[in-house]
């Protein structure tokens, strides 16, 4: 996990609503850099969506992350949803 920038976090919510989105920050991570867990990746944006449910919000998160991280979010979700084994690594084929 690269630990030299911050996760862009939205404004008012609460503490346990930002575990939800940092969360979710860390299984993208973890799909580009290692390997991840399908369900518990998906688990992870559901939880990120209640939190975020406006794609307008969801969108501004994403651009911030890949600017900050080079990971896309959207990117992720969408290999996620259209690969079914159960461990994930992101690539680009």
């Amino acid at each position: 996990m690269q630990a030299n920038y911050q996760y862009p976090l939205p404004e008012g919510v609460t503490t346990a609503e930002l575990i939800k989105v940092t969360d979710f920050y860390q299984q993208v991570e973890q799909l580009y850099e290692r390997h991840c867990d399908r369900a518990t990746f998906l688990a992870a944006y559901q939880a990120f969506k209640a939190v975020i449910p406006s794609k307008a919000e969801e969108k501004q998160l994403d651009r911030d992350f890949q600017k900050e991280s080079g990971y896309s979010i959207y990117r992720a979700v969408k290999f996620v949803q259209t690969h079914q084994r159960k461990q994930l690594k992101y690539t680009d084929a």
